[in-house]
């Protein structure tokens, strides 16, 4: 079952999505409500949509083409909406990061080594702790470009390139647990060109807007998830390639991932919403693309109906401004 949120009439729905058409979910507002109330309540989430759909079906490309649809799941305070993500955990993900950080002194980079322990370690046996995997911070709820918005990157950033991949969508109970609530496809987004300086920048050039959907998956990621990432540029496709994601193509599993994000308390707060990058293998910055302000990033997947399409805008020039206490008066 996929679940969108979308703007109708300047007010925010919630539907589920059959081929080409949208359900409206009746009496919530918010995705994050609906999934709420089945968390707290108990109910299957199946059967709370069931029993409360409307009567209204709209056409799924007139939404989308409208520029209506939203992130599929959002929080109301946007602070509570932590995003973040796991790197080198994609069977070839470390060639491209490789040659960003590779210097002719080094038999093998951090990133290899990184590369070297999830693949030793990545996997553990049911109920095992594996190896950590390499973790950053991309933000909160306000670093969300919504599915075919606008991604806005600083003028201060040196490069601003895509990074297709799949999304573990997730909320905390009252009782402190972690509840799954689906997965979605996701464009990471960062700054390779800052990271390539030196990868102690690496926190840095995470620190970019993003963007995941339309569509939520309800349930599981399954072992293999198929897709394809393309550039766009003055109506052409100058880049397109194949990406591969699901565990079948990982080097370490989803679970291990997970646990490992979420092992820390503050991860873990009653209400708390998480998207989590899974990361990925396919990069236009490997094959020498370099993106430019009005490039078009779309990113499909069989998995869902339909694709995830950002703009790129480099945005004005900003001033920080900073004032002592002392002399507020």
């Amino acid at each position: 079952m996929k679940i969108i949120q979308f703007l109708k009439d300047n007010k925010c729905n919630v539907g589920y999505v059959e081929n080409d058409k949208v359900n409206i979910i009746k009496n919530f507002n918010l995705s994050y409500d609906l999934f709420n109330e089945a968390i707290n309540s108990g109910e299957k989430i199946e059967n709370l949509i069931e029993s409360n759909k409307s009567n209204e079906i709209l056409d799924y490309q007139e939404i989308y083409n409208s520029n209506s649809l939203l992130p599929p799941i959002t929080h109301k305070d946007p602070s509570h909406f932590y995003v973040t993500g796991t790197g080198l955990t994609h069977l070839g993900s470390a060639d491209s990061r490789n040659k960003m950080h590779a210097t002719k002194e080094e038999e093998m980079t951090d990133s290899m080594k990184m590369f070297k322990i999830g693949i030793e370690g990545g996997k553990p046996e049911k109920g095992n702790i594996g190896a950590q995997p390499e973790w950053f911070y991309k933000g909160n709820g306000d670093n969300i470009s919504a599915p075919t918005e606008t991604i806005y990157i600083p003028d201060f950033s040196l490069d601003g390139s895509e990074e297709p991949e799949v999304v573990g969508i997730y909320m905390i109970n009252e009782k402190e647990e972690v509840v799954k609530i689906g997965y979605s496809i996701g464009n990471e987004f960062s700054d390779h060109v800052m990271e390539k300086q030196n990868y102690l920048y690496l926190a840095h050039s995470k620190l970019r807007q993003c963007s995941f959907g339309p569509e939520i998956n309800l349930g599981s990621i399954p072992s293999e998830v198929k897709g394809k990432s393309k550039i766009i540029r003055d109506n052409k496709v100058i880049w397109e390639k194949d990406f591969l994601s699901g565990e079948k193509n990982m080097s370490h599993s989803i679970e291990n991932l997970e646990h490992h994000h979420f092992k820390y308390e503050i991860f873990r707060k009653p209400g708390d919403l998480h998207i989590h990058y899974f990361g990925t293998a396919t990069l236009s910055f490997s094959d020498g693309i370099k993106a430019q302000d009005g490039d078009i990033f779309e990113i499909s997947s069989d998995s869902f109906v339909m694709p995830l399409k950002n703009k790129l805008k480099i945005k004005s020039k900003e001033i920080v401004k900073f004032k002592n206490l002392i002399s507020l008066n």
